[in-house]
């Protein structure tokens, strides 16, 4: 996938726990799993604004973007 999520990175740097996330953002932690483990193919802008007012933080800080990888090198 070329859109990586980090938001385990995000909840590690403030010591939150999936649990308390979850129940601030209104979402499920099994949610927060897919999210946190790549397995999301979408997100809506609305659980995105929620995620960002939670952590204080822009959606370049939870989401970014690298290119994919073919097999003979190149991008």
């Amino acid at each position: 996938m070329a859109i990586i999520v980090r938001l385990d990175v995000e909840l590690a740097r403030r010591k939150m726990a999936v649990g308390d996330f979850a129940e601030a953002v209104g979402i499920t932690p099994a949610n927060v799993a897919v999210l946190k483990n790549g397995r999301a193919k979408a997100i809506r802008f609305s659980t995105l604004e929620r995620i960002c007012e939670v952590l204080d933080c822009q959606p370049g800080d939870i989401l970014e973007w690298e290119p994919e990888r073919t097999g003979d090198g190149q991008e």
